[in-house]
């Protein structure tokens, strides 16, 4: 499986080997460990150790228990309260936030012609294990979908600090390029109402979800939580690396 570390600045051609026109990526080994607290924390935070706001590897359940356990509030949502997508990191490059988030995940790196416009690469989507070539079939999802933040925020948040969760590529968990099959099919559910097709990616969702949550100070509700848990029974090796959003 192709850690998502990969996101942030490692070589593509590190991954040059992997076959383009397959669909579905090969599946894990029966006895492959779950998450370690190394792989974690290698795509959980770009940050030096120490860093301030960098919380140590947590343990799967002890992260869970820190999540703050609220009643979920959907009235008023709307999605454009979060505006997204921005310019990107580089305002220059004539890539939005999307662009670049699918730019940055490419296995094999795609062509780049005026506009942003993407041809040709390859794509792994984590939550069904496959290979993408067409960055047309990908979509870029909030890893906490904007609606649940929305039902998870303890107070209201102010406009700029929603455009900063809906945009954010400060870390690599917020925004995850995967196929728009399986984006639509988890729409905006928690781990309680959906989780990826690929079981092997479970320890990793839920580490993830449970980070995200962390760095953005967002509550869960008790179904969500109890999710979570059982999640976590089958992934005692599992920790949580996040670093709290500004």
């Amino acid at each position: 499986m192709i850690n998502r570390m990969l996101r942030r600045g490692l070589p593509a051609l590190a991954l040059a080997a992997l076959p383009l026109l397959t669909t579905t990526a090969p599946p894990a080994a029966a006895n492959t460990p779950p998450t370690t607290a190394s792989s974690v924390a290698e795509h959980s935070t770009a940050a030096a150790p120490g860093a301030a706001g960098v919380r140590a590897p947590l343990p799967l359940f002890e992260a869970i228990d820190r999540l703050p356990v609220a009643v979920e509030h959907r009235e008023g949502y709307k999605r454009d309260l979060y505006k997204h997508w921005n310019k990107g990191l580089n305002s220059g490059d004539g890539c939005d936030t999307r662009r670049e988030v699918i730019l940055a995940e490419a296995v094999t790196a795609p062509q780049v012609a005026a506009g942003c416009k993407l041809t040709g690469g390859s794509w792994r989507s984590p939550y069904d294990n496959l290979v993408v070539t067409d960055a047309g079939r990908l979509d870029v999802d909030h890893f906490v979908p904007l609606a649940e933040v929305y039902d998870s925020e303890q107070a209201p948040w102010s406009a700029a600090r929603r455009e900063g969760y809906a945009n954010d590529q400060n870390s690599p968990d917020t925004l995850i390029a995967v196929s728009a099959a399986s984006n639509r099919s988890k729409s905006d559910k928690d781990p309680a109402e959906w989780l990826p097709s690929d079981g092997s990616y479970h320890c990793t969702y839920a580490a993830t979800w449970v980070g995200t949550k962390l760095r953005w100070d967002l509550a869960a509700d008790d179904a969500e939580v109890q999710a979570l848990l059982g999640l976590a029974e089958d992934c005692p090796n599992t920790t949580v690396v996040y670093e709290t959003a500004p």
